[in-house]
């Protein structure tokens, strides 16, 4: 439940809509400390600093793959509100998000009055949704809901990592984007590995997919069973 706290983040790749967010903000809740990020990774940093804010999280950002990055932030972050903005207003995928644990869903269409209304609405405690959807989430596939909790799992940087193997990035391209040795990437991989229960990387891609909006697995190039 949102309650009367003063941090916001704001997760969107889009500068436009992060500016347009930012003004529904300062107008429901004038006087928040608001925060940005362009990319999931830049949003771990800010909500391990920040852990008591409130998220609006866009579906589609460099890092994640659909409902990947509200499962991890859920799992790790339970007491983080999150509401979900995206440009799908498909009835499968607003439920979808419900059942991974948004407290709200805002379609990127929706006036500037409607974002502060549902921003209004959920922070009173309420389920916000667009108008002709239910309230009720779906029911997750099995082979979804399990993948979900165990990404839920995952410390920030297993999640980092996972994101780069779905996004078909080598182990030394990881280690270069986070800054760490081939080594530790080798020791995240063999972590994220037990706790997804795959046995090479291209099961852990195709694990990441379940969460995807439509699946469609970008499978890992030359090093496809490299630990």
């Amino acid at each position: 439940m949102l309650g009367c706290m003063s941090e916001i983040l704001i997760a969107d790749d889009h500068p436009l809509y992060r500016d347009a967010l930012r003004r529904a903000l300062n107008q429901a809740t004038p006087g928040a400390n608001l925060y940005e990020a362009s990319t999931v990774p830049e949003l771990l940093t800010l909500v391990e600093a920040h852990p008591e804010a409130e998220l609006l999280l866009d579906l589609h950002m460099p890092g994640a793959r659909g409902f990947s990055a509200l499962a991890h932030l859920r799992g790790q972050y339970p007491g983080l509100p999150v509401i979900v903005v995206s440009a799908h207003e498909e009835g499968s995928v607003v439920r979808r998000a419900l059942a991974h644990g948004a407290a709200g869903y805002i379609p990127k269409s929706s006036s500037a009055e409607t974002i502060v209304e549902a921003i209004r609405h959920v922070r009173e405690g309420e389920i916000w949704l667009p108008q002709a959807h239910g309230s009720t989430p779906a029911a997750l596939r099995d082979d979804e809901a399990q993948i979900a909790a165990r990404v839920a799992e995952l410390t920030p940087q297993q999640f980092r990592v996972l994101a780069m193997i779905a996004e078909g990035l080598l182990n030394k391209q990881i280690a270069y984007e986070l800054g760490v040795s081939e080594a530790t990437v080798k020791a995240h991989m063999t972590a994220i590995m037990r706790k997804l229960g795959c046995n090479n990387r291209t099961q852990v891609a195709l694990a990441a997919s379940q969460l995807a909006l439509e699946p469609n697995p970008i499978l890992p190039t030359s090093d496809l069973d490299e630990a």
